[in-house]
C-alpha cells in the first residue's frame, strides 16, 4: 500500500508544469527502499560541450555566433566556438566528429572529404544553410527592371541591348576580375547569348574596384547589367533583380568554365550546395539538438542584411548575431519548432 501511495505522489510530481522539460529537475523512486529522490535530468545537449566550427569568411562567422547564442540561452548547452576551415573543418568532422557542428558548409568545394566523410557515418547534413541553390548570376538595377519589364532574362538582354546604352556608349557589362574563374565563364555566357558584340566587358582588377565600379553605376542610375554572387551585402545595400539565366544543363556549363569553349550554349550557374554539417552523434545522442539544426535554414535575404550590417563603423560578427536574435525570433522560434513554422 506504501509503495502505490508513493508511486502516486511520484506521477503526480511528474506531471507538474515544467517537470517533462529536459533542463528541469525530476523526481525518481527507488525501487529498492521505496524512497523518493530528487534528481537532474539531462540537458537536450547531453554533458560533453558542444564546438561550434567559426568559419574565417563573414556570413559563416555570424551563423556560428547566432547558433552558439539560441543552444546556450534555449537548450542550455556548454557551446564553444572553434576556428574553423572549411577543408581542415571537413577533415576533421569526418575523422573525429569534432567539432560538433559546422553551419555553412560548401560541400562541393571539399567534395571528396565529405563524401568520405558520410561514407563513414562520421558527419551529415542537418539542412540546407539558406533558402537558396543557386547562388550567383546577372543583375540588374531595379530603376531598369521597373522601367523595362520586358528585361527578365539573360536571354531578353540581346533584344533590349540599346536600354543599357549610357551617354551613347556602349552597353557596359561588369564581370569579376580577371584571375576570377568567373571571368571565364562570363565570357563565355554572353557569346552563349549573343552578346558578345553587344556590350563591353569590364574586368576590375579586385573585388574593391568591382564594387565601386557597380556604386558609381548605381549612384548615377545608369543602366547596366553586372555579374554577383550572394551572400552579401552589396545585394542588401542596392535594390537589385536577378535575370532569369534559364535551366542549368551541366554539359554546357563545364564547356563555359573553360577558357576556350567552341560551342558555348545558354546556361544558368551551377547549383551549390551549402549545409549546416553536424556530426553524428549530434543526431544519436542530442536528437532534440539535431531536429533544432534540421529546421534551422535561414533565408538568404536575411544574411545579405546582416552582411550590409556589418559594414557599420565598429560592428562585429558577435554584434550583428546578438541584434538577429533579439529582433529576428520569428525567424529562430521556428527553427526551435515553437515558432510560426512550428505551431
Amino acid at each position: 500500500m506504501t509503495r502505490l501511495l508513493l508511486c502516486a505522489v511520484t506521477l503526480l510530481l511528474l506531471a507538474l508544469p515544467g517537470a517533462t522539460r529536459a533542463q528541469d529537475s525530476f523526481t525518481s523512486l527507488d525501487t529498492n527502499t521505496g524512497e523518493v529522490t530528487p534528481g537532474i535530468a539531462q540537458p537536450p545537449c547531453g554533458t560533453k560541450p558542444v564546438a561550434i566550427a567559426r568559419m574565417q569568411w563573414p556570413s559563416a562567422a555570424i551563423l556560428a555566433e547566432i547558433h552558439a547564442r539560441i543552444l546556450k540561452a534555449q537548450y542550455d548547452c556548454d557551446v564553444k566556438l572553434v576556428p574553423g576551415d572549411l577543408a581542415a573543418t571537413a577533415a576533421s568532422m569526418g575523422s573525429t566528429q569534432q567539432p560538433a557542428i559546422a553551419p555553412e558548409m560548401w560541400v562541393l568545394r571539399i567534395s571528396e572529404t565529405w563524401n568520405a566523410g558520410v561514407k563513414a557515418q562520421k558527419l551529415r547534413q542537418a539542412a540546407p544553410t539558406y533558402d537558396a541553390g543557386l547562388f550567383e548570376g546577372w543583375f540588374i538595377p531595379d530603376y531598369v527592371a521597373a522601367a523595362n519589364p520586358q528585361v527578365t532574362s539573360a536571354a531578353s538582354l540581346k533584344e533590349n541591348a540599346q536600354i543599357f546604352s549610357h551617354n551613347g556608349a556602349r552597353p557596359r557589362f561588369i564581370s569579376c576580375p580577371p584571375d576570377w574563374a568567373c571571368s571565364i565563364i562570363n565570357r563565355n555566357m554572353l557569346k552563349a547569348n549573343g552578346l558578345d558584340g553587344l556590350f563591353d566587358i569590364v574586368e576590375p582588377g579586385n573585388r574593391f574596384e568591382m564594387d565601386t565600379l557597380i556604386a558609381q553605376a548605381v549612384s548615377s542610375k545608369e543602366p547596366v547589367v553586372f555579374y554577383y554572387w550572394q551572400p552579401n551585402a552589396v545585394l542588401s545595400q542596392f535594390s537589385f533583380k536577378p535575370l532569369d539565366m534559364g535551366p542549368y544543363d551541366r554539359d554546357a556549363f563545364a564547356c563555359l568554365a573553360r577558357r576556350v569553349c567552341d560551342d558555348p550554349k545558354p546556361t544558368a550557374y551551377a547549383p551549390d550546395s551549402v549545409v549546416i554539417a553536424a556530426a553524428e552523434w549530434v543526431f544519436t545522442d542530442t536528437p532534440v539538438i539535431a531536429s533544432y539544426l534540421q529546421r534551422a535554414t535561414l533565408p538568404i535575404g536575411e544574411m545579405n542584411a546582416m552582411l550590409a550590417a556589418l559594414s557599420e563603423p565598429g560592428a562585429t560578427e558577435a554584434d550583428i548575431a546578438a541584434r538577429f536574435v533579439a529582433e529576428k525570433g520569428d525567424i529562430w522560434h521556428a527553427w526551435m519548432g515553437t515558432g510560426p513554422a512550428g505551431e
